[in-house]
């Protein structure tokens, strides 16, 4: 079969002899669908983050179920399902509450398929239990692959900070990409705060404005802060999200966030925060969460069939992987981009 490798440092090859594997156990073969590319993919191949080599790539995947291992129950050939992407043990208390994101024995591990193991940039991606399927009805899978990572990011973030974004309250959202502009649309779903939406070019605030945000503002801008307080006024940002993650959008984030605020760093940006006891206002909670739980996937399958969010995509083939991290690379993608063997 075909699939999208990680050979090592910036050698990424699409090869045609893979063999297709056969399921056993609880194990799971899905023929995708369709398999979204992340800039996680580019710490992996650009910055040698991930040790492990000689895998395939893809960590958002979906698709539909080829064969089942004799020990998978609750599942039939051609269900429709995503791909759970952060693999844990499945046996410790994290896992338990099916948090394998924060899997006691992650560090020991691969982080999951495409992060180590074989992901889902393939004719057929093997999925090693069928814990890690989340059934997506009638949503198409094409659509429906971003949503393990570009979807659930962002909403296992803002839940954490729910009680907060009240009616009166303002939230920030910092890089409007391939979470940002998804966390846009799930502000708008679970809550009535007041979205300000932060990027640097005119088309991805135009694009923040079509989703829902009700002001924008370039953080390029010598006076972006400046910007988003006048609009907040003197109690600034309930909540701050930062899907960049950059050495100066943790700065605007610790500029405009309020006294007892959150700010969520989301985004791998490298950047450095040095703390000081004044360089925050009191009783801000500074995060940095991974990704999300299976049973938020499952809340987040919702909100796609009630229409709550949309994903916006570009369809490439697996032939073109390559060509499509360039563009990545180069900030050319609007959205997220699904490679579709």
């Amino acid at each position: 079969m075909k699939a999208v490798r990680f050979f090592g440092h910036k050698d990424v090859r699409v090869v045609d002899d893979v063999e297709k594997p056969e399921p056993k156990g609880d194990e799971v073969l899905l023929k995708i669908g369709g398999a979204g590319v992340c800039h996680s993919d580019l710490h992996v191949i650009d910055e040698g983050i991930m040790p492990i080599t000689g895998f395939t790539l893809g960590h958002e995947n979906a698709g539909w179920i080829e064969a089942l291992g004799p020990d998978v129950k609750g599942y039939k050939k051609g269900d429709a399902v995503l791909v759970y992407g952060p693999w844990g043990c499945g046996h410790c208390k994290p896992c338990q509450h099916s948090k394998e994101n924060y899997c006691d024995h992650q560090s020991e591990m691969p982080f999951g398929g495409g992060l180590g193991l074989n992901g889902g940039m393939a004719d057929y991606m093997l999925v090693p239990s069928s814990r890690l399927l989340v059934p997506i009805h009638d949503l198409d899978p094409v659509i429906a692959a971003p949503l393990t990572d570009a979807a659930l990011t962002p909403y296992s973030a803002i839940k954490r900070s729910l009680h907060k974004l009240m009616p009166d309250e303002y939230v920030v959202v910092i890089g409007v990409g391939g979470l940002g502009h998804v966390a846009i649309q799930i502000l708008r779903a679970m809550s009535s705060s007041t979205i300000i939406a932060c990027d640097i070019t005119a088309e991805k605030l135009a694009f923040a404005k079509e989703l829902g945000a009700t002001h924008t503002v370039n953080s390029t801008d010598e006076d972006a802060a400046e910007q988003i307080q006048k609009i907040t006024g003197i109690k600034k940002a309930k909540v701050v999200l930062d899907f960049v993650g950059a050495k100066s959008t943790i700065t605007l984030g610790t500029q405009v966030v309020s006294l007892d605020g959150d700010l969520t760093l989301i985004g791998l940006g490298g950047g450095v925060y040095e703390y000081t006891m004044m360089g925050l206002p009191f009783g801000v909670s500074m995060t940095n969460p991974y990704w999300g739980s299976r049973t938020e996937l499952m809340e987040v399958v919702g909100l796609a069939r009630q229409k709550k969010i949309h994903i916006e995509i570009e369809r490439y083939h697996l032939d073109q992987a390559n060509e499509v991290y360039d563009r990545l690379r180069q900030g050319k993608i609007k959205g997220r981009a699904v490679l579709i063997p």
